[in-house]
């Protein structure tokens, strides 16, 4: 009998978690290696967040939860969906799990059937077409081209809509690419999806607080109040609070759907860390002040990436609107030669040999559903990134 089950055939690991490792492995061999995969950033935890986790320890706030979160913190959620969005949630309508990714998780779990489509505009986040796979459902892939500033049109999501549609995912600002869809953008969406009653929309606004320069962030839900019925709109403290570690995704949603989740989380994880969540109300109800001046640092770093990236002939890299990521197109380099051999006929070759060559750790443009790209997350020092930046214009510039 087969020890592993057919579904686990069905999905891959995580490349963005595999690159980080990789150059994990290479820095702890000796290698002189930037790795630029990961996407958090690398500012500490505000310390008023920090002081809320060591008081909820010091007050013995260490034992099991409600399963979808606390009251505080499900109020403190309801607070800042009103606050920031203009969306009126109450407490039996919010769910809290453990990062973004279980909320997700728990949504697709809980909704899909074998068979039923979700439509995923690409570049995506690498997880959602392999977390459709898990729940048994069918990703349906809709190009967003650099052509269009890496923006699905409502053309592209029209073509993609069949009677099999169950969900609609939508990131903005994206990862990997940084686009923002504007107030129109997102409404041009929505009319489409006014137009198929049986598509449910799965927003992840995980990035809504790393915005720059004019872009202002919307919401699905907040653009078409008729949508509110069958939206689920995730968020999380993990980058705008840089609190990647601590674990906290939330999302709202009708209670049908909030209480299936409910049910999955019951028998999966149960309740997210509770320490966690004490710091999470701290981070939503508290000072907000130090957002603006990290996006300050985020968007001089962008500027420097994008600068540099552009000055290598063969690259193209558009300015994002935010998140912490470029997604700069190679086309120029398909079919040249390395100065150490290697002929570059992908993005996944292109990234591998500027690793082995450089140290320099990017991800490969085809684990996103897009080619011939690379992500770069530079959410990390001006130092490191002018360095990375150097190299990579080296890299390019001794191809033949």
């Amino acid at each position: 009998m087969e020890l592993l089950s057919k579904t686990l055939a069905r999905v891959k690991p995580s490349p963005t978690i595999a690159v980080t490792q990789k150059a994990a492995e290479l820095k702890a061999a000796g290698r002189d290696i930037i790795g630029l995969g990961a996407g958090e950033p690398d500012f500490d935890t505000p310390v008023n967040i920090q002081d809320a986790g060591i008081a909820a320890i010091k007050a013995g706030k260490t034992k099991y939860t409600a399963v979808d979160g606390i009251p505080e913190l499900k109020q403190a959620i309801c607070a800042k969906f009103k606050r920031d969005n203009g969306l009126d949630y109450v407490p039996a309508q919010i769910s809290v799990g453990t990062g973004g990714k279980q909320v997700l998780y728990n949504a697709l779990m809980a909704t899909l059937n074998a068979g039923e489509e979700v439509v995923i505009p690409a570049p995506y986040w690498v997880s959602y077409p392999d977390m459709v796979l898990l729940a048994g459902g069918e990703p349906v892939i809709a190009p967003a081209t650099l052509e269009n500033d890496f923006k699905l049109t409502p053309e592209a999501l029209e073509a993609a809509i069949t009677p099999k549609t169950k969900w609609f995912i939508f990131n903005s600002p994206s990862n990997p690419t940084g686009a923002g869809y504007s107030w129109d953008e997102v409404k041009a969406l929505t009319d489409v999806l006014m137009r198929h009653p049986h598509v449910w929309v799965l927003t992840d606004d995980m990035y809504e607080h790393l915005a720059y320069d004019d872009f202002k962030f919307c919401t699905p839900a907040q653009v078409e109040p008729a949508l509110y019925d069958r939206t689920l709109t995730m968020n999380g403290v993990s980058k705008a609070y840089a609190m990647t570690g601590w674990r906290i995704g939330y999302a709202a949603g009708p209670e049908k759907l909030i209480g299936a989740m409910r049910k999955i989380q019951s028998q999966s994880t149960s309740n997210p860390c509770t320490i966690s969540q004490w710091a999470a109300v701290e981070a939503l109800n508290g000072t907000q002040d130090f957002i603006p001046e990290n996006n300050k640092m985020f968007a001089r770093r962008r500027d420097l990436v994008v600068d540099m990236l552009n000055q290598i002939d063969g690259v193209i890299c558009p300015k994002p609107e935010g998140a912490f990521y470029v997604y700069p197109s190679i086309k120029g380099l398909i079919g040249k030669t390395s100065a150490a051999g290697t002929k570059i006929t992908d993005d996944e070759v292109f990234a591998t040999a500027l690793l082995e060559e450089t140290g320099v750790a990017v991800v490969f443009g085809a684990a996103f559903g897009l080619s011939p790209n690379f992500r770069i997350s530079y959410a990390t020092s001006d130092e490191a990134l002018k360095e990375a930046c150097s190299r990579i214009q080296g890299f390019c510039a001794a191809m033949k």
